[in-house]
């Protein structure tokens, strides 16, 4: 998925900055900075905010990657160790969990921000985050879920837009806006033209079919839906 990976990037940095946004009090977040605040010549330092991110894919790192720079604490889960320890090894302050019930009900309860950005392909997300773990969650917390294309992998999330873009439920908030990208028209442009590119050049040859990736692209031949994913 070539063309969707720029805009996974895209999605997993919006993820961090609205969830650091509706954490502020007046939207009615709990009011805290996400990388919290030292003080020069003290040992004093105000807590820093808990990010747990459901996913190491591209969404996911991008979004590890933005939460880490700015201070925060963050947890990064997913069912593949090896992709786990490589993104360890780069950021050795992050904290790395493999995924399963009972390891996503603790990190979700701490969490100030949950970010789901699970990845199935050709399928709806599974839903990872129960309901009940939500409610665990503080008061005033936030959710984001990537994910939302594909149904979501939190209980609770459903699909909004930019014009209303959060709901309350059991006191956490949400937001669940598709095409997270679309807020940003001139990168995501610029981003998917840089995707493109070299794909249309590959396109513009005689010779295109015999390229693997290519021929088994086609969606629609002679008026016919032949792709497999399409056919499910």
């Amino acid at each position: 998925r070539p063309i969707l990976a720029p805009m996974s990037q895209i999605a997993g940095r919006i993820a961090v900055q609205v969830g650091s946004h509706l954490l502020h009090q007046p939207l009615q977040g709990k009011g805290i900075l996400l990388g919290g605040l030292s003080f020069a010549k003290s040992d004093i330092e105000t807590d820093k905010g808990h990010v747990v991110v459901l996913g190491a894919g591209i969404a996911g790192q991008q979004s590890a990657e933005l939460a880490l720079s700015i201070g925060a604490d963050v947890t990064l889960m997913d069912i593949n160790q090896q992709r786990l320890a490589e993104l360890k090894e780069i950021h050795p302050r992050l904290i790395i969990v493999l995924a399963d019930q009972l390891t996503i009900a603790k990190a979700v309860k701490t969490a100030d921000l949950l970010i789901g950005a699970v990845l199935i392909p050709d399928k709806h997300a599974a839903k990872l985050v129960t309901a009940d773990m939500v409610k665990t969650m503080e008061k005033g917390s936030v959710v984001v879920d990537i994910a939302i294309d594909q149904g979501g992998c939190i209980e609770t999330i459903k699909a909004t837009t930019y014009a209303e873009p959060t709901y309350f439920e059991h006191g956490v908030l949400h937001f669940g806006v598709t095409n997270m990208p679309g807020a940003v028209p001139k990168t995501a442009s610029q981003a998917l033209s840089a995707a493109i590119l070299p794909w249309v050049e590959r396109l513009c040859v005689d010779e295109w079919r015999e390229d693997v990736a290519l021929a088994g692209a086609v969606n629609v031949e002679g008026g016919k839906v032949i792709h497999p994913a399409l056919l499910a």
